[in-house]
């Protein structure tokens, strides 16, 4: 009978949905152009892949001394348990044109009250 027992699918406990960061790679790809490869596991949708791509976008545009940031695209994909994102996002001092855009300052501090590591 015990054997059997062992062969019964494990109950999820907390920490089974506790996202892994797993690191950001940077990419300067011309000028204010960017690109930011992020991974990470026990992901619960494409969006937490790219919600930590946009933290390091955020990040980064602080590091560099500007203020804002501006979405150009993010493909996401799954392999092996492992969740990566390659996302491209231009950087400025000023508030840039265009309907995808973040307030570094704003949502660095939205990403670490919610846990979520930037650069």
């Amino acid at each position: 009978m015990m054997a059997l027992g062992a062969c019964e699918p494990q109950v999820p406990v907390a920490s089974d949905f506790i996202p892994e960061y797993k690191g950001v790679e940077t990419v300067l790809l011309d000028g204010d152009l960017v690109q930011f490869n992020v991974a990470m596991t026990k992901a619960l949708s494409t969006q937490d892949v790219a919600d930590y791509a946009e933290c390091a976008a955020a990040r980064y545009t602080l590091i560099r001394g500007y203020g804002f940031a501006r979405h150009v695209r993010t493909n996401v994909e799954q392999e092996g348990g492992i969740w990566r994102a390659d996302a491209v996002y231009t950087i400025s001092p000023s508030l840039p044109r265009g309907i995808k855009t973040i307030d570094a300052e704003v949502t660095t501090q939205s990403c670490v009250e919610k846990g979520i590591p930037t650069v």
